[in-house]
């Protein structure tokens, strides 16, 4: 099996537990996922398999959509539900007006600074691991973009809101800030990410239904072959006297209609659909395999 399989994490999962369930389900240990969720975060999971988990260097950047609930009124020294209270909790008086007001400071470009309960790492070790044995963490601000931030429901104290971030943004860091500006304190409550690059919610399957296909020796349904990863880089289809030149890491030409002008990256794919290769350009419609599936 080469490909991926969008999972739809349940709460109380780790990413890590999730990819060891998949490696039993598919007989594999060559298993990996495309960004962390956190245990309490619910959503689209893409879990990569086989010789697929080569082609993660090229989902780093994955831009994400997040559904998330804040709570206002105290905040929390992890900044969502699962931390102890840092404050007494006080009433929230919020208008939607107030807090749209609010939201408008965290959309477009800023430095973020990661919560202290965070898998960033400092001096090689992960900034959660420090932090819960009472070390103090600095770290560094990381620019961030958010692209849309919409304000859903406002419910007494409680706000739903949909989040279209880059890759890198903690919103639990923005319920945090939130908190801070309206001096009520604020937590993130639930968190749910909808969508991960080309990945969506409505293509996820829970465990519950990759363990039933499994039974039935049918994984394979829920998986995206590596052919069809990657749809905004363009494919040329290679026969297999170029597909074999191409595996010993000699350029291949691409048709000038196959690549639009200034495309950086396209897929080898042989005449059977299997993916063989991404080839970066070179010269004008010449690419070099960059990376042999």
């Amino acid at each position: 099996m080469d490909g991926i399989i969008v999972v739809d994490k349940p709460r109380g999962w780790t990413s890590h537990d999730v990819v060891n369930k998949v490696r039993r389900l598919a007989g594999t240990r060559r298993v990996g996922h495309l960004g962390t969720l956190d245990p309490s975060a619910t959503g689209v999971l893409p879990v990569v398999i086989g010789r697929a988990t080569r082609l993660a260097q090229f989902y780093v950047r994955n831009d994400k959509i997040y559904e998330a609930v804040i709570h206002f009124g105290y905040s929390t020294d992890t900044y969502d539900a699962e931390g102890e209270r840092t404050c007494e909790e006080r009433a929230a008086q919020l208008d939607r007006a107030t807090l749209d007001a609010a939201l408008e400071r965290f959309r477009g470009s800023f430095e973020q600074v990661p919560p202290p309960v965070s898998a960033k790492k400092v001096s090689g070790r992960p900034a959660y691991e420090l932090a819960r044995k009472g070390q103090a963490v600095e770290l560094k601000p990381v620019a961030v973009e958010v692209y849309s931030l919409d304000l859903v429901r406002l419910e007494g104290c409680q706000a739903e809101v949909r989040l279209h971030c880059s890759a890198g943004t903690y919103l639990r860091r923005i319920a945090h800030d939130l908190g801070q500006i309206l001096g009520c304190g604020a937590f993130l409550k639930s968190l749910r990410r909808t969508s991960s690059g080309e990945f969506r919610i409505e293509t996820a399957r829970t465990l519950d239904e990759l363990a039933a296909l499994a039974s039935e020796g049918r994984l394979q349904e829920a998986l995206i072959p590596t052919s069809e990863l990657l749809p905004d880089f363009p494919s040329e289809v290679v026969d297999p006297i170029t597909a074999g030149q191409i595996r010993h890491g000699r350029d291949f030409r691409v048709s000038p209609f196959q690549a639009r002008q200034g495309t950086r990256f396209v897929k080898a794919i042989t005449t059977q659909g299997d993916l063989v290769a991404i080839g970066e350009a070179r010269l004008p419609h010449l690419y070099h395999p960059v990376l042999v599936l």
